[in-house]
């Protein structure tokens, strides 16, 4: 297991600064954002993709992940994050997500990275039954899987509370009827407590779809609203212990993306709570 940290908490910083900053921390890992100012793949041209390489190798730094779950760059007026989404009413307006997650797995594989994460299915619109959504997001799964294997990456989806697939029990059916070895699951932590899931219990049940952990602490509200590491209410020596148990050795990226205003504090925290963690557990396999 090995820590990174997510460029979405340095949306105020070029790349290749949220690079230096996060590796002069102490973190190994990245986790690029595929979105403004950082990776925006629809207009990210190859100087720009050139400087995001040379700043990981003059860091030393390894990507994680390739976060293509925000869509900022689109500016909508319902929320920057989820829309729009891959259930959309609109196949016009559905196919940006589309094209937006198939641009962020062609950049993922001409980079190195292992694998993208994305939403998971959005939220129903008004009227739109649970059914027709699922219908909709499996749809678009099928062709974007089938381009991760021809490119040599995974197709994460990360469950969320409040959008189609809210729980990492959830996943299962999407994966099921998707059918694909290039799709996988990114359990992220904190949307796991959010749901009520007994986390130690979760992480071994879908440890053989897990690929990518993102941590975040959660208050004891349940409420969604991602804090750093030990502010909250996740007993994250419960959590590191259970993902050690299932022989997980990729890695756990703390995802602080409310913390743009100190960033560096942030991360600088959340390094100092998980760091003995994880060394311990790995010492304790």
């Amino acid at each position: 297991m090995k820590l990174a940290f997510s460029t979405n908490a340095y949306m105020r910083y070029p790349f290749e600064e949220a690079a230096e900053r996060i590796a002069g921390i102490g973190y190994a890992g990245l986790e690029l954002m595929a979105d403004v100012p950082h990776a925006w793949p629809a207009g990210l041209l190859s100087g720009p993709k050139t400087t995001i390489r040379e700043a990981m190798e003059r860091y030393q730094l390894t990507f994680s992940n390739v976060n293509a779950f925000m869509m900022n760059a689109i500016a909508d007026h319902r929320q920057p994050y989820w829309y729009p989404s891959f259930i959309e009413p609109d196949d016009g307006y559905r196919r940006v997500r589309i094209d937006h997650t198939r641009r962020a797995l062609s950049l993922c594989a001409e980079l190195g990275a292992p694998h993208i994460t994305t939403e998971p299915g959005g939220p129903l619109a008004p009227g739109q039954s649970r059914e027709k959504a699922m219908d909709l997001f499996v749809e678009a799964l099928k062709p974007l899987a089938e381009h991760a294997a021809k490119c040599g990456v995974l197709l994460l989806v990360e469950p969320e509370p409040g959008l189609l697939i809210e729980t990492t029990e959830q996943y299962i059916e999407v994966a099921e009827r998707v059918g694909s070895p290039a799709l996988g699951l990114n359990f992220d932590v904190g949307h796991a407590y959010c749901m009520n899931e007994d986390l130690p219990r979760q992480i071994a049940r879908m440890a053989p779809h897990t690929r990518h952990y993102h941590f975040e602490d959660i208050a004891a509200t349940r409420v969604h609203h991602h804090m750093v590491p030990g502010t909250g209410a996740i007993d994250f020596a419960e959590v590191v212990q259970a993902i050690a148990a299932t022989g997980y050795a990729g890695w756990l990226t703390v995802e602080l993306y409310p913390a743009v205003d100190d960033p560096d504090g942030a991360a600088r925290e959340a390094l100092r709570v998980l760091g003995p963690l994880v060394s311990a557990a790995l010492a304790g396999r």
